[in-house]
């Protein structure tokens, strides 16, 4: 079994590991031309962690980041009971910020992050429309 110093960031806490991938996520939208509106919006379905604008489209982001494979991958953590809860926050968010919610495009991305060794990216995957409003 390997020790702490051998694990990737060991010492870190899921906390700590969900605020890197936030932060990489970001940079990486912002680097795509997305513009960021807001961060960790609660309501009583739950939470978004990213909502950007691409261009017309309102883009709500589920950032999802790993230190290894242990629990799987980040894709296979978006469960089915969370895609509607996401769905569910979005309607709400829209409902709350925008006139015409009912006419506004949306959809529901996935940043899949794994972490390596030293807080290393060992791979980031931007997956778009993962669950149909």
């Amino acid at each position: 079994m390997p020790s702490d110093d051998e694990k990737p960031n060991a010492g870190l806490t899921p906390h700590q590991v969900g605020n890197i991938g936030e932060r990489l996520a970001r940079s990486h939208l912002e680097a795509k031309g997305y513009h960021i509106v807001d961060a960790n919006y609660r309501c009583r379905w739950g939470e978004i962690d990213l909502i950007a604008r691409y261009g017309p489209v309102w883009v709500f982001v589920e950032v999802r980041t790993r230190r290894g494979d242990a629990y799987g991958t980040p894709e296979e953590s978006v469960t089915e009971s969370k895609a509607k809860r996401l769905v569910l926050t979005a309607q709400d968010y829209l409902r709350r910020q925008t006139a015409a919610s009912s006419e506004a495009q949306w959809r529901i991305d996935l940043i899949a992050i794994r972490l390596g060794k030293g807080r290393r990216v060992l791979d980031l995957r931007h997956l778009e429309n993962i669950v149909e409003g």
